[in-house]
């Protein structure tokens, strides 16, 4: 843990002369307002005002009085403002948002994860959580961005079809810099795509971290006159861009998922996690998969799992228990995708798993065969639903969850759910290319 009083002394040391104190709205787009250096000390003791209006999801305009508080412990500088030619620095804090009355502010993101931690604790739980986060790099031209991918490259290549391994080596030092562990970067499937995977964190760590890394992956991108993007499907016929998402729960510095003598080397509390997250599936997909887009990834053939179960090895279920034992054994949530809030992805995944263990759900069987093949009659017999096929679907199925709106509390979910309806009605009025591709000539 840092303490303010090593911040302010970084801050003096490396010439650091701005600081962007860092927040998400709702919808999980990074905000930021920037202070010279030397109110960071009156940003520690007081906090620092701004107009919550004017933020998505935040408050109406009569109660817009709400103030930033620093997290020490998110602190860094920023490796591409780091000594410019000017011999200045600037650094990032990410902070929590109070009200004017000095209470946790409700519709903060943040604190709707801390709230579900808040209970994993209660329970004697710590969870632990490990993304994998996908996205595409796209050439401009004259600054105008464009879907031509920046290289042919596939799974694994390297030079000359991966045009990108300088690009993704800036993105890794930057990432290291800011205090990332970075356990591996490659090419993905398609085109263009690219993962970056770093170490898992405390789940609080691990939210702060996704939203830090999309800010760098984007400038790293953009000093290289490219445009990264986290749409989980910007082009047509070709994979898209999941957020795989790995979980487990400790105690006291041990994995309580790891039994060795289960058939599958999973404890029951583990089981009861898993059954948990399938319980809720449905109504997690809207704030995992929260845009229109990110329904053209969930689709049959492309990787994307959109059937509600379990298995050991198969890549078509919705979560799978990934070949590792002891301090590495966890789950591996598969259908989320990186346009995700952070905070609320991860409140809602674990919320859902805490639901499964209070309640001793049962996962039901692992299936091993790929789900891809069965006949819906097959599907039936089993007893394998599917995901929301839709924002709309998925919206509905969040209304009727209880446990998941309980973790995104009330006011999140009235405001997360009114952005999204409109962002549905909006699409619905929408004529799109395909359908006067379609339509217009023959009809």
């Amino acid at each position: 843990m840092k303490t303010k009083e090593e911040i302010l002394q970084t801050i003096e040391e490396k010439k650091v002369k701005f600081i962007r104190l860092q927040f998400t709205d709702i919808l999980g787009i990074v905000k930021n307002v920037a202070i010279p250096a030397d109110q960071m000390k009156k940003a520690f003791e007081e906090g620092i005002w701004f107009d919550g209006s004017s933020i998505e999801g935040f408050v109406r305009i009569q109660e817009s009085d709400m103030r930033l508080e620093p997290d020490p412990d998110t602190f860094a500088i920023l490796p591409w403002k780091n000594q410019d030619e000017n011999g200045i620095a600037t650094a990032r804090i990410i902070c929590d948002v109070i009200n004017s009355d000095n209470k946790k502010f409700e519709g903060d993101p943040r604190y709707a994860l801390k709230k579900v931690l808040k209970k994993a604790e209660k329970m004697n739980f710590e969870p632990k959580a490990g993304p994998e986060p996908e996205f595409f790099i796209f050439e401009k031209e004259k600054s105008n961005i464009t879907t031509t991918p920046h290289d042919s490259g596939g799974y694994f290549d390297f030079a000359p079809k991966d045009l990108a391994s300088d690009l993704r080596r800036d993105m890794v030092l930057a990432l290291e810099q800011m205090g990332f562990k970075i356990e591996a970067s490659h090419h993905e499937v398609a085109g263009g795509q690219h993962e970056i995977d770093f170490r898992y964190e405390n789940a609080l760590r691990t939210a702060d971290n996704i939203a830090t890394f999309r800010t760098v992956v984007r400038a790293i991108a953009e000093r290289h006159n490219l445009h990264a993007t986290f749409m989980p499907k910007p082009i047509q016929g070709i994979n898209g861009s999941g957020m795989h998402t790995h979980i487990s729960l400790f105690r006291e510095g041990e994995n309580i998922f790891y039994n060795p003598k289960n058939e599958y080397n999973l404890s029951k509390t583990a089981h009861n996690f898993m059954g948990g997250v399938l319980e809720h599936a449905a109504a997690i997909t809207a704030v995992c998969n929260p845009t229109i887009n990110s329904y053209k990834r969930l689709v049959p053939g492309y990787e994307a799992p959109v059937y509600i179960a379990w298995s050991k090895i198969n890549r078509s279920a919705l979560i799978r228990v990934p070949g590792a034992d002891g301090k590495s054994t966890r789950l591996e949530f598969r259908s989320p995708d990186p346009t995700a809030n952070p905070y609320l992805a991860l409140a809602v995944i674990i919320r859902a798993g805490l639901d499964g263990i209070e309640k001793e759900i049962s996962p039901g069987d692992p299936v091993q065969e790929d789900i891809y093949e069965f006949t819906e009659e097959k599907r039936r017999e089993y007893g394998i639903s599917t995901l929301p096929e839709n924002l709309n679907q998925a919206i509905n199925a969040l209304e009727k969850d209880e446990v998941i709106k309980d973790a995104l509390g009330p006011h999140i979910t009235e405001k997360f759910i009114q952005a999204k309806r409109s962002e549905w009605n909006e699409y619905k009025a929408y004529v799109t290319g395909w359908e006067i591709d379609r339509y217009l000539k023959n009809f």
